[in-house]
């Protein structure tokens, strides 16, 4: 699982908006905002976050940790 602050981290590191994000995602801009709008595991369809997330790790981003201990990014070439 992934939280809102690491969404938000990953976005902010790779320098996009939350329109990038939307449209490379296929999900609505309010998605992207509720999803960061949370610090925890944020309340949307596992379809929707794992679309996010899949979109963020091809630009370079390697999710590391979990919710609950020391949750965070790398930024990493893209593939």
């Amino acid at each position: 699982m992934l939280t809102g602050v690491q969404i938000r981290a990953a976005r902010q590191g790779l320098r996009l908006t939350v329109r990038d994000i939307a449209n490379s995602a296929n999900v609505s801009v309010s998605t992207i905002k509720r999803i960061e709008a949370c610090d925890g595991i944020p309340q949307i369809s596992v379809k929707n976050l794992m679309a996010v997330k899949v979109t963020l790790e091809a630009a370079g981003i390697e999710f590391i940790g979990t919710p609950d201990d020391g949750p965070g990014i790398r930024i990493r070439p893209p593939r």
